[in-house]
């Protein structure tokens, strides 16, 4: 019984350990994007801003599996690379009078520093605060929970296949919905007016 014991648990190691396939979801994101960034439209604000990703949000890495799709597949999103390449999209880069990544110019810095992400419940949820800089003075600070559409249907149907596109969906769905809200308050606090 004890020997049984000790194969099943070295059993259980090996499968969930040994033959790990590692999916790091960031690496699709572009194609993601270029598919689906135009079915998105962000309320627009005139502000004109560059824009700051936090060092630690540029590092994230977030792992998971799903038993839905087999836990021999590690999922790894890296949001400060997804998050930059989505302020980088048509779609948000349409939506601001102006944005760009920082080069250290004076004017309005939009600051982003993710607080937490998780994938689980077959979606994404993000906690992000968006800090507002003018000329090194802050002016808006707020923090944001959005969390993205769930994903269950198209994870059990398509399996390995089709997770990276469910993780990247909802987590671009969490990231748009906190843009959308960020930039209302950018203009009921008319931000923009504040060049």
């Amino acid at each position: 019984m004890k020997k049984m014991a000790c194969v099943l648990a070295l059993l259980f190691i090996v499968l969930t350990a040994g033959c790990t396939i590692n999916h790091p979801v960031a690496i699709d994101y572009d194609r993601h994007l270029a598919n689906y960034g135009a079915e998105t439209v962000l309320s627009h604000t005139e502000l004109d801003a560059e824009y700051f990703i936090a060092d630690e949000t540029k590092n994230h890495s977030y792992q998971f599996r799903a038993g839905s799709v087999g836990y021999a597949h590690l999922w790894i999103v890296e949001f400060g690379k997804i998050l930059d390449q989505t302020l980088s999209a048509d779609y948000v880069q349409s939506a601001f009078g102006k944005l760009k990544k920082s080069e250290g110019g004076a004017g309005n810095l939009i600051e982003f520093e993710l607080e937490d992400f998780e994938f689980k419940n077959y979606r994404a949820y993000t906690t992000l605060n968006i800090k507002v800089l003018n000329s090194n003075t802050e002016i808006f600070n707020k923090t944001y929970r959005s969390e993205g559409g769930a994903q269950g249907g198209q994870m059990w149907v398509g399996g390995p296949f089709a997770m990276t596109n469910a993780t990247l969906k909802s987590t671009k769905q969490s990231i748009d919905n906190i843009l959308e809200e960020f930039i209302n308050d950018v203009n009921s606090k008319n931000l923009a007016s504040s060049e």
